[in-house]
């Protein structure tokens, strides 16, 4: 397939990071769209966007004239119609180990901190900055601790969350360790974690994703 990948994103969305780093590691030439999550009341909610994205969230994959919105289901998109450098072992035992991994991070970690949830904490249940902030540490602590288990305890975790291969999984856990320097958390905990993140941060295509990168970045 011919047709351009344009990948609407957020500097600082660790749900546009993952598609950021999946599209790095495929090789695939894509363009940039911003959306702002907090200018203009929030570029999410724009008439235009929720055509494409009805969730009013990011990130959002055109291929063509095919819309494609959350972030696991692109990125396993891609590695069907892009089977280059596959994200996603071959075996069905090592696809679903490599799928719950990704999902600890996409299903249960991130929903709990992201920013709609700290907008409603904010505004509705009126919890000051410093409550907020410890509501995002308690849930990654969580998420970390589940996390450093299932990949310390494995023989199939070898340079990367699986293997020495960088995939799916890697693809949702760095931006989420992101997410954990910016507040604060401390992962000394997580050595396997911490050596994992080290590892995909050396690779130019894990550094070109990161948020400092980007063209919106701020």
């Amino acid at each position: 397939m011919g047709e351009a990948l344009q990948l609407y994103t957020y500097w600082r969305s660790s749900a546009a990071y993952r598609v950021r780093i999946g599209l790095n590691l495929k090789g695939l030439a894509h363009d940039l769209v911003p959306v702002h999550l907090v200018r203009d009341g929030g570029q999410q909610h724009a008439a235009d966007y929720v055509a494409l994205n009805p969730q009013h969230l990011v990130p959002t994959l055109r291929h063509g004239e095919r819309v494609l919105t959350q972030s696991l289901a692109i990125l396993e998109y891609l590695d069907e119609v892009f089977p280059q450098t596959p994200l996603l072992p071959t075996s069905a035992e090592a696809r679903a180990r490599v799928r719950a991994l990704a999902q600890v991070v996409a299903c249960d970690i991130h929903p709990l901190n992201n920013l709609r949830v700290m907008q409603y904490l904010e505004r509705t249940v009126e919890a000051d900055a410093a409550r907020r902030e410890e509501w995002t540490r308690h849930w990654m602590r969580e998420g970390f601790a589940a996390l450093e288990t299932m990949l310390a305890g494995s023989p199939d975790t070898g340079r990367f969350c699986h293997g020495d291969t960088p995939g799916l999984a890697d693809c949702c856990l760095v931006p989420q360790l992101y997410n954990a320097h910016r507040f604060g958390v401390d992962l000394a905990p997580y050595p396997t974690l911490q050596r994992i993140e080290q590892a995909c941060l050396a690779l130019p295509v894990f550094d070109r994703a990161r948020p400092e990168q980007q063209p919106d970045a701020q």
